[in-house]
C-alpha cells in the first residue's frame, strides 16, 4: 500500500462537496492508480475515522482552447467517502 498522503491528493471544494458533508459524505481528489480499499485505509489513518462506504469516478478532462490550438484539462479521480454515524471530518473548520 502507498503512503497515505500520497493516496488522498486535496479535499473538493465545491457547493455540492458541501452539501454532501450534511449527509456525513466527504469528496476527495485521490491518486489514479488506488483502489476503494486503499482509499478507505488512508482515510482511516489520516481523520482516525470509521469509513462505511467509498465511491470512486474518473473526470474526464474538459476541452479548453487558449489562442492556438485546443487542448484539455487535465484528467482525475475524485472519491466520496460516506463515514459512519457520529464520525465526521473537521475540514475548513467545519462540523
Amino acid at each position: 500500500m502507498q503512503d497515505a498522503h500520497n493516496v488522498i491528493i486535496r479535499p473538493v471544494v465545491s457547493e455540492k462537496s458541501f452539501d454532501l458533508m450534511e449527509q456525513n459524505k466527504y469528496t476527495f481528489e485521490v491518486a489514479k492508480g488506488v483502489s476503494k480499499e486503499e482509499i478507505k485505509q488512508a482515510i482511516k489513518e489520516l481523520f482516525g475515522v470509521d469509513v462505511v462506504k467509498v465511491n470512486t469516478m474518473s473526470v474526464s478532462g474538459k476541452p479548453k482552447r487558449l489562442r492556438g490550438p485546443k487542448g484539455y484539462t487535465r484528467t482525475w479521480k475524485k472519491a466520496i467517502v460516506t463515514l459512519a454515524e457520529g464520525d465526521s471530518i473537521e475540514i475548513f473548520g467545519n462540523n
